[in-house]
């Protein structure tokens, strides 16, 4: 008997770096790396010398809240669809109401 390459009732796999703990974890990392940015720019313009130089970690900054603002859509975006489909499921198993 022939095995069947692809079942029905195989889940996919999800990989390590599409995880809610990860999406979490580089959330965190990037907010510290966001502050240190900030710090750094406000550092380097109030010292005449390193003036020339503030745009690295305004860059820095800037670079960390996009990728904060991405992740964060992610997640909005996958909540609202597990709430989605719990809400079909609900509504499906729920006894249909007779007037």
């Amino acid at each position: 008997m022939h095995l069947d390459e692809n079942p029905l009732f195989r889940e996919a796999i999800v990989p390590w770096y599409d995880s809610t703990a990860a999406y979490l974890a580089t959330l965190v990392v990037m907010e510290g790396i966001f502050i240190f940015g900030i710090v750094g720019f406000w550092a380097a313009g109030e010292m005449p010398a390193f003036r020339r130089y503030a745009w690295v970690p305004a860059v820095l900054a800037g670079m960390s809240l996009g990728i904060i603002i991405s992740i964060s859509l992610r997640l909005i975006l996958r909540y609202a669809r597990r709430r989605k489909k719990q809400r079909a499921r609900s509504s499906a198993l729920a006894p249909a109401k007779r007037l």
